[in-house]
């Protein structure tokens, strides 16, 4: 099942299966990336969702793959990955993942994603539900005692039968989507997300007993990096931080370093870098605006903060 592309007059990109007489070439969206207009500041990353239920696909490119490479999208999506040969380097919430034969993909809606290189004969299988029908489905309540865990290990490795299973399940899934296409119920769709996410409950659960419960530091540091994920474009100032977290500047910084190996502001800056680089990259909103979505007071400052961590000014970025 290959995938091709177009593009709106929006901007927007679509995937079309090819040469699907189930489907007569209906286009499906994987990727959002939406050509904002000026009149509309984006606030955030660009997002993925899918603008129908459910997604199921037994092969996809490293055409659709290398869209994510220039920049990071945000997922409203989620997304389940096996990956059955070949390899992707990619970055999912800020850290970087190898993902290899036999891995085991889980990506929350939410997180941040971008592809850094795709390399080997590839095989990947993989399954995404829309943000409105996991909402409808009510899937928090059975995910909330492994949700942390997942966010925390988004790629598992399994054992080569525990994978074949795997594999085995998207197939009959990815067949049972192409021949019913457009006639199963939201119950039945329902149903087949549970049955998914209990076989991926009992795969955290082993998860959950091999790691070690953090400790009060790497407990900090990760709170604070959901609070940058959350606040990054309003706050670049530790000390907001610290307060959220109820500690001071100075045990922040001194956890933070101890725990990740950079500062307080290497970690803000990588979140406002990365939603900039997103915002030149996807839109053709003006540097001046996506300046001040990330809360810069004027394009002078922006620029330099820009070129300090990248090397470049951003119309330079946006244009090479």
């Amino acid at each position: 099942m290959r995938y091709g592309t177009r593009k709106d007059k929006s901007g927007v990109l679509f995937i079309r299966k090819r040469r699907d007489p189930l489907k007569n070439n209906k286009y499906i969206c994987i990727q959002l990336t939406s050509k904002q207009m000026n009149a509309n500041i984006p606030k955030e990353l660009p997002k993925l969702d899918i603008p129908e239920d459910w997604i199921v696909g037994m092969d996809i490119s490293r055409e659709i793959l290398n869209m994510y490479t220039n920049f990071p999208c945000r997922l409203k999506a989620g997304i389940f990955v096996l990956c059955m040969g070949g390899e992707i380097e990619a970055s999912i919430d800020m850290t970087q993942y190898k993902v290899k034969e036999n891995d085991f993909v889980t990506i929350i809606p939410g997180s941040i994603l971008q592809i850094h290189k795709v390399e080997g004969d590839l095989k990947i299988f993989f399954i995404g539900y829309s943000s409105q029908f996991i909402t409808e489905a009510n899937v928090i309540k059975p995910t909330l005692d492994i949700f942390y865990t997942i966010k925390a290990t988004p790629v598992v490795a399994l054992k080569q039968d525990i994978a074949l299973i795997f594999q085995e399940h998207l197939t009959l899934l990815a067949k049972t989507y192409l021949t019913f296409y457009g006639k199963i119920s939201k119950e039945v769709i329902k149903h087949m997300l549970f049955t998914l996410i209990y076989g991926i409950s009992e795969l955290y659960k082993d998860v959950r007993t091999r790691k070690t419960a953090p400790g009060k530091s790497e407990q900090i540091a990760n709170e604070f990096t959901q609070l940058v994920m959350q606040y990054y474009s309003q706050e670049r100032n530790v000390a907001f931080y610290a307060g959220k977290l109820g500690i001071t500047q100075a045990h922040l910084s001194t956890t933070i370093r101890q725990v990740t190996g950079k500062t307080c502001m290497d970690i803000i800056a990588s979140m406002v870098i990365m939603d900039a680089k997103a915002q030149l990259k996807s839109t053709d909103v003006s540097v001046q605006n996506i300046a001040y979505s990330l809360n810069f007071t004027n394009m002078s400052f922006f620029g330099k903060y820009f070129k300090r961590h990248v090397g470049m000014g951003p119309q330079e970025y946006r244009n090479r």
